[in-house]
């Protein structure tokens, strides 16, 4: 089951959690008339991508006249405590949720909700979605999910591109500490790509040490996402998943069902940005916040422009 990365060390917290208040200052002095349309609760989690999407999802309500308050936390179990509830509305990714609520209310052994498919797995989980009060509005084509690369040297010495080429052949891979065994990461690559996974180093999922344990041939194999805008700067190849182990990721708004029937168009404006957005534009998106260290509100706010939806 894939989950979403927490962010490593109170200061990485604290700097993400400053930008998006950031994002709130931004929104604050735009000097648009206040309307009566009310506040939106939005919460989610602290890492840089949910940080920029957070954004554009405040600055987006803002404008429509709405009254953004966003909350970010390190963990999916924390803001799902009160969501839906003291939350309205969160960013999220389709397999996330799915895994998170099949395995709260049916145990971790249930067998598994999701598939490559995003509307697939979320039929699957209609039920338990109905439940708990929650609406997903409609998936973007940008996805997010595990991923794996190799140095670019080293794809040019083995002649690799996809998974499938590291079939047969012995790597050390470099990842979270719980990769060994999961579906979506060693268990996937030695079972169903065939690949010989020697020794698994701990370092981390998309961290530096993972990049440069990589970059040195200490492993020849390193966890990331499908999204990391950082790869092609630092010499770094993503190998496609041919055989598609990976649950699928796709960014979707999830909505508190009670809100949503009180405010309809919330619905229109998301699912307006969902389609706007695709996996190349998020990995685009979040390299100009990582490599180029742009502010999450100021992205989000270009690309708002940019689209014509602000």
């Amino acid at each position: 089951m894939r989950t979403r990365p927490m962010i490593s060390g109170a200061l990485a917290v604290a700097t993400l959690l400053l930008a998006t208040a950031c994002a709130s200052d931004e929104v604050a002095d735009t000097g648009e008339t206040p309307t009566d349309k009310g506040a939106v609760r939005i919460s989610g989690q602290a890492f840089p991508e949910a940080v920029l999407v957070a954004s554009m999802y405040e600055q987006l309500l803002a404008d429509a006249g709405y009254e953004p308050e966003v909350k970010l936390v390190d963990t999916r179990d924390v803001y799902m405590q009160t969501f839906p509830g003291d939350v309205d509305v969160v960013p999220e990714y389709v397999g996330g949720i799915v895994n998170f609520l099949n395995t709260t209310v049916n145990g971790a052994d249930a067998p598994s909700l999701t598939t490559s498919d995003a509307a697939e797995s979320l039929a699957n989980a209609q039920s338990l979605l109905d439940d708990a009060g929650i609406v997903m509005l409609e998936p973007s084509a940008a996805t997010d999910t595990n991923a794996f690369f190799v140095s670019q040297a080293y794809a040019d010495a083995e002649g690799v591109a996809t998974l499938s080429d590291l079939a047969g052949k012995s790597v050390v891979l470099a990842a979270a500490p719980d990769c060994e065994g999961r579906p979506d990461c060693e268990g996937g690559l030695s079972q169903t790509y065939g690949i010989d996974i020697t020794e698994i180093l701990p370092l981390g999922f998309a961290s530096e040490q993972t990049y440069q344990a990589v970059l040195k041939d200490e492993a020849q194999l390193g966890l990331t996402s499908t999204t990391d805008g950082t790869l092609a700067a630092q010499g770094l190849l993503l190998l496609a998943d041919d055989q598609a182990i990976q649950p699928a990721q796709n960014l979707v708004p999830a909505v508190s069902q009670e809100f949503l029937d009180a405010n309809p168009e919330v619905g229109d404006l998301l699912n307006a940005l969902m389609a706007a957005l695709n996996t190349e534009k998020l990995t685009e998106l979040n390299g100009l916040v990582s490599v180029d260290r742009a502010q999450p509100a100021d992205v989000a706010r270009d690309f708002l422009t940019s689209e014509g939806l602000l």
